[in-house]
């Protein structure tokens, strides 16, 4: 025999009983992570940004001294001096054509090298010094030393047929890699990359010299900030053997993790640029099953300390707030709540329906059932023998008796 029972309670009661359990136990650990926000606001955050960048390009100094060279500031020669107007000097080649010569009919032209002491040896007009002369005052000191000592009148026209150069060989992320002649005011840096096919697409603005004179000692720029660019400038001439190096930036990795739906390490092409709502799409959103409010970005400062940020997402997604490009080694987290912390309590340890159902069941033999007191009060039945009542003609007894019987015969051969 199998009897059922179900018990209901009254919904509002277990609801009751739900909240209550919920506060007690999840209530201590809400109220312990919201006391306190060590963050900073997004816009706390870009205003130190921008106060910071000035600063730092105006101080940002040379790592080391180039070998050779005096420790300390850096006198910075004039710009014209760098990047200005060719400048002879020993070991140019320069051909000379003197025109309106009256015992010479017609144009003459001479080839001279310019010797270590900077001077040109002309025929009849003899040595002119030319060091460190542009061209057109190198025509000025060649007619000066033919007029009127030699002819009463003469034009005179200079071309630079081959300069004098250095070969440094340069490595690193640049277009063609290798060794590179530079003229006597191209010896620096940039005309040194730029003779090299210029950065690559993967450079990171950081340059290193080793100098052949001192293979020991290296010095490094950041060519993108134009104090260091300067400072680049403003060293001793490259010369024969030097090596220059042009750093590879390292890949742009975000680290992406929390409350999203795949967190995972964003590996970009070095230069390429992800912003906060990029690379949540990279990790395919954020999680449905609770409801994430704000972000975390960690950035690693120049001076080694990391900063965190706090980001609102719903403000970033209308446009209330700057969707901000992310750096290299950024850490974008998606961080628990006191309303994700609920959802995710709720969503593990209850289910909610109205009511409750409680399932009683009994399986007795009919004999024993009916002369059980004990079992017969447990359903409310308070007859003493329902044997007699329900079975007045013995037929359980009988039926009892006969399987007694059956199962006391010997097994059929």
């Amino acid at each position: 025999m199998s009897t059922t029972r179900n018990l209901q309670g009254p919904p509002h009661r277990m609801w009751l009983a739900q909240v209550t359990l919920l506060l007690v136990i999840i209530a201590p650990t809400f109220l312990a992570s919201g006391c306190s926000d060590h963050r900073v606001s997004l816009k706390q955050f870009l205003s130190a940004q921008d106060q910071a960048l000035p600063a730092c390009a105006a101080a940002a100094p040379a790592t080391q001294p180039a070998a050779g060279e005096a420790a300390g500031p850096v006198a910075l020669r004039p710009s014209d001096q760098v990047m200005g107007p060719y400048r002879v000097g020993p070991g140019d080649i320069l051909a000379v054509t003197l025109s309106g010569v009256e015992q010479t009919p017609g144009v003459a032209t001479l080839q001279a090298r310019v010797d270590r002491e900077g001077n040109i040896d002309l025929p009849f007009a003899g040595k002119v010094l030319v060091d460190g002369l542009e061209l057109q005052d190198v025509e000025k000191a060649v007619q000066s030393a033919y007029v009127p000592a030699v002819y009463r009148q003469v034009s005179v026209h200079v071309d630079l047929t081959r300069p004098e150069t250095v070969t440094v060989l340069v490595t690193g992320a640049v277009t063609s890699p290798g060794l590179v002649q530079l003229p006597r005011t191209q010896r620096n840096l940039l005309y040194a990359i730029a003779g090299a096919g210029g950065a690559s697409n993967i450079a990171s603005g950081e340059v290193t010299l080793r100098r052949m004179r001192d293979p020991d000692q290296t010095v490094t720029f950041n060519l993108l900030q134009p104090r260091q660019l300067q400072q680049a400038l403003a060293m001793e001439p490259l010369q024969n053997g030097d090596i220059v190096s042009v750093q590879a930036a390292p890949p742009n990795s975000i680290f992406i993790g929390g409350l999203v739906m795949a967190p995972h390490v964003q590996v970009n092409p070095p230069g390429t640029q992800m912003n906060v709502l990029q690379a949540i799409a990279s990790a395919g959103g954020l999680r449905t099953d609770v409801t994430p409010t704000e972000l975390t970005l960690i950035r690693r400062m120049p001076d080694g300390k990391d900063i965190q940020v706090k980001l609102d997402v719903e403000r970033i997604q209308k446009g209330k707030d700057p969707n901000i490009n992310l750096a290299p080694g950024d850490i974008l987290w998606a961080p628990d709540t006191l309303l994700t912390r609920a959802e995710n309590w709720i969503n593990q340890n209850i289910f909610i329906r109205g009511g409750f159902t409680a399932v009683a069941t009994y399986n007795v033999t009919g004999l024993d059932f009916m002369n059980n007191n004990a079992k017969q009060s447990a359903l409310g039945i308070n007859n003493a023998n329902l044997e007699n009542s329900f079975d007045p003609f013995g037929f359980l007894v009988r039926q009892q008796k006969l399987g007694n019987i059956q199962n006391q015969l010997p097994a059929p051969q």
